[in-house]
């Protein structure tokens, strides 16, 4: 896999989380620990992105 392909990919899926984060926030039922865990999720992948776009 190139580097620019697992970048998109990398993308893709810190998308995907946001959709999915932004979702729960709506449901007053979410556990918020859940949310938490995406969002640290989000961050390491954005972090990543980061990273290797720097390169």
């Amino acid at each position: 896999m190139s580097l620019s392909s697992h970048v998109e990919e990398l993308k893709k899926k810190h998308q995907t989380l946001s959709d999915s984060v932004e979702t729960l926030q709506r449901h007053p039922a979410t556990d918020d620990q859940e949310i938490s865990r995406l969002k640290k999720q989000k961050l390491m992948i954005k972090q990543e992105i980061t990273r290797l776009s720097a390169h």
